[in-house]
This record gives C-alpha cells, sequence and structure tokens, in this order.
C-alpha cells in the first residue's frame, strides 16, 4: 500500500467560476463545476489519519368517496331506480294512492344529477372536512405534474418512514479492534469531497455513509481497507440514486491507485451480500426536501438545515437516530435560526412529529453548531460557506437559553 499524501485533507483550489445550478421541484439543485471549492477532482491515497491515527395517510393520495363511477354506470343506474319505482306506483291504485306515494313519483320523475364522491363522502363524515380545514394540502398543486407523482407522495413517504425502523442503528466501534469514531469522521469527511468533486447528488453521499456504518456494524473492518470501503460504498450509492455514476476506474483514480481493481469490485460483492442486497435504506436527505416543501420554506432556510444536516453524518453520536426524525430536527432548528416561527400543524401532519418529539435532538444539533471545528473536518463548513450555499455555515447558533424559550413557546 503506497505511502499517505502529507495533506490530511484535500488542498482546495480558487473558486474560479460559478457553480452551475438546475431548477428542480424542490428549489435550485446545485451542480458544482470543475472549478468549484472543492477543485476538479483529486487523488488521494488512503489516509495518514486513518493509518496512524490515535487510538453515531394523506388526504390527496386516497380518493374518499372510494371507487369512481364513470358517467355510463351512473346514468344507467338512475334510470333503473326511476323504472322500478314508477312500477310499484302503477300496481297501487289511484283512489288509494296516498299523498305521499304521489309526491314519491313526481319526485323520481325530476332528473338527478349524479353527486361526485367525494361530495358524498363530506355529507357522511363533517369531522373529517374539520380536520382536514387544520393542515395544507400541499400535494394538490401537483396533481397535474405526472413526474411528482403528487398523489403517492403521502404513501411513499409513510412507508419509508415505516422502513425506517428496520434500519435503526447501535453503536458498533466498539467491536471494531482497529478503527475509532476519529477515523470514521475523517473518512466521511473525505467522502463528502468525493461527492463535490464527482457532482453527486446528495442522496448519493447520505446513502454511502449508511452503506459504511451498517457494513461497520455487521463485520469487522481493518484501517488499511476503510478509504476502500468507503469509495465503494460511494460507488454502489451512485449505481442506486445517479443517472450516470462514474465507473470503477474513477473511484481507483481518486484513491490515487491504492487499491487494485479487483480489490474493489470485490469490496463491493462483500458489501452488497452483507447487507443482503437490501440498500434502499431511509436517509434524512429525502425527508428533510419533502418536510421543507411542506413547510413551503424557501431555499435559503432548506439549505441552512442541509448544513446542519450534513454537519451529523460526521458525527458517530447521531448515527442511531431515525432518518425522518433527524430531518424534521433540522428544519425546525432552521426555522428558529431565521425566527420563522414553530412548528406549523401542516408540519405536524405530515412529519407525524410533535414539537415534544423534536426538542431534545433539536437542542443536540444547536450545540453541534456550537462546537469548534475540528481541523480535520473541513469539507462541510467549507462547503456550506459558499456563496452558492448563502454562507449559511456564517450563521451564527441560536444561544441556547434563547433556543429553550422558542421551543417552550411550541409546547
Amino acid at each position: 500500500m503506497p505511502q499517505a499524501s502529507e495533506n490530511k485533507i484535500l488542498q482546495h483550489g480558487s473558486f474560479g467560476k460559478e457553480p452551475s445550478m438546475i431548477e428542480t421541484d424542490d428549489g435550485l439543485h446545485i451542480k458544482r463545476s470543475p472549478s468549484s471549492p472543492q477543485g476538479g477532482p483529486k487523488k488521494r491515497s488512503a489516509f495518514e489519519d486513518l493509518t496512524n491515527a490515535k487510538q453515531g395517510q394523506d388526504p390527496v393520495s386516497k380518493k374518499k368517496g372510494g371507487k369512481l363511477v364513470g358517467k355510463k354506470t351512473q346514468k344507467s343506474t338512475v334510470g333503473q331506480e326511476t323504472s322500478k319505482n314508477n312500477e310499484n306506483n302503477i300496481k297501487s291504485t289511484g283512489p288509494k294512492a296516498s299523498q305521499e306515494q304521489q309526491d314519491n313519483t313526481v319526485e323520481q320523475k325530476k332528473p338527478k344529477v349524479p353527486v361526485p364522491p367525494a361530495e358524498k363522502a363530506a355529507d357522511v363524515d363533517k369531522s373529517t372536512d374539520i380536520k382536514l380545514s387544520v393542515y395544507d394540502e400541499v400535494d394538490k398543486e401537483n396533481l397535474n405534474d405526472p413526474f411528482l407523482n403528487a398523489i403517492y407522495a403521502y404513501d411513499i413517504f409513510s412507508y419509508m418512514k415505516e422502513r425506517e425502523e428496520k434500519f435503526v442503528l447501535k453503536g458498533y466501534m466498539q467491536k471494531q479492534p482497529d478503527l475509532n469514531i476519529e477515523m470514521r469522521a475523517i473518512l466521511v469527511d473525505w467522502m463528502v469531497e468525493v461527492q463535490e468533486n464527482f457532482e453527486l447528488n446528495h442522496e448519493t453521499l447520505y446513502l454511502a455513509v449508511k452503506l459504511v456504518d451498517h457494513y461497520l456494524a455487521m463485520t469487522e473492518c481493518m484501517r488499511e481497507t476503510l478509504q476502500l470501503l468507503g469509495s465503494t460504498a460511494i460507488l454502489i450509492a451512485a449505481k442506486f440514486d445517479e443517472r450516470c455514476p462514474p465507473c470503477v476506474d474513477d473511484f481507483l483514480y481518486i484513491c490515487d491507485d491504492a487499491y487494485q481493481r479487483e480489490e474493489l469490485l470485490s469490496m463491493e460483492v462483500n458489501i452488497l451480500r452483507t447487507l443482503k442486497f437490501d440498500i434502499n435504506i431511509p436517509v434524512a436527505y429525502r425527508f428533510l426536501r419533502r418536510y421543507a416543501k411542506c413547510a413551503r420554506a424557501n431555499l435559503e432556510t432548506l439549505t441552512l438545515a442541509r448544513y446542519i444536516c450534513e454537519l451529523t453524518l460526521q458525527e458517530y453520536e447521531f448515527i442511531w437516530e431515525t432518518a425522518s426524525k433527524l430531518a424534521a430536527s433540522c428544519l425546525l432548528l432552521a426555522f428558529k435560526m431565521k425566527e420563522l416561527g414553530g412548528w406549523t400543524p401542516t408540519l405536524e401532519h405530515y412529519t407525524g412529529y410533535q414539537v415534544t418529539d423534536l426538542y431534545s435532538l433539536t437542542r443536540r444539533l444547536n450545540l453541534l453548531l456550537y462546537s469548534k471545528p475540528d481541523e480535520k473536518l473541513k469539507a462541510v463548513r467549507y462547503k456550506y460557506a459558499h456563496k452558492v450555499f448563502f454562507e449559511v455555515a456564517k450563521i451564527p447558533p441560536m444561544h441556547v437559553l434563547k433556543l429553550e424559550e422558542q421551543l417552550k413557546l411550541d409546547t
């Protein structure tokens, strides 16, 4: 294995050209140019730090009236009911027919206007309408856009929230004889740089970190292969999330050819077999985008929440937090930092969390912003200090006592 580079952190180039921005459903998706704050892709051998280091149901998605009935079916049904009632009226004698029967006959002759199923349901259950008026039905406005799958959005995220219970992590570092928390943090810091250099989606980064943690929770790993594990996890996540994932040679290059092609492919098979090929792990970033859209947060507020959430990737003590709860807490803290109010009924509905559920985690996230940056872990703070990301890394954290008061007001 070649000697590690002298620099513990990749040296960043000048800002150069502005990164390009692409419009997406939740705002602008940042794509970085080769002259971005991270610079172009740079090769780097296994970390000196790693080898020599000291020893965490939507109302839109469901039809209210059950099955929809076509116009022809509605007309035929009305006609059948009318004819049956007329036959019954003819059988009864004219003099003996009561005034009530005559009124019914006249009523049946009147043309019936089919009532939409939604209106029928509203007549039956008035409590449903009262409940719906409390929160904003955010998916309704996107029903005509087939690319957003708005009709399924609520059910999709409800399923993901149920599924994340299967992937709850527990502490595993005590089972790793050759690794420590600092090594994991440095590896994740490097993975953030790889994501920037290759211009990968943020979802790819979050999934790759999850793959590393779940693999380490089940298998012992030596420090010499830790970078191989991280790069292979990014490769798998890129195949899962990216339209055009980088090829194997790109990952060999970024590791400064510290590993052979066969080693990377063998690690890929090993990771997939260890995780039983179940790699659709819910990540906080997806929940965060969804919750910000439900809150109608602007791009700057969402970016601040993204920054807080991405900082947690390097922190071992956050690995056992569920993705949906972490995303909700990051968004709540971003609201408080920008003085945008509290947790609304709309957010309670779509997240399933109340402020009392997020109280403890939000406080911990604020303390994370207060903590002094580690000189070895610069990637996330440097990335979000750029003007493309509204320089949100420079926003000071809330005073602890002020945050306490704000959270108590929402409870």
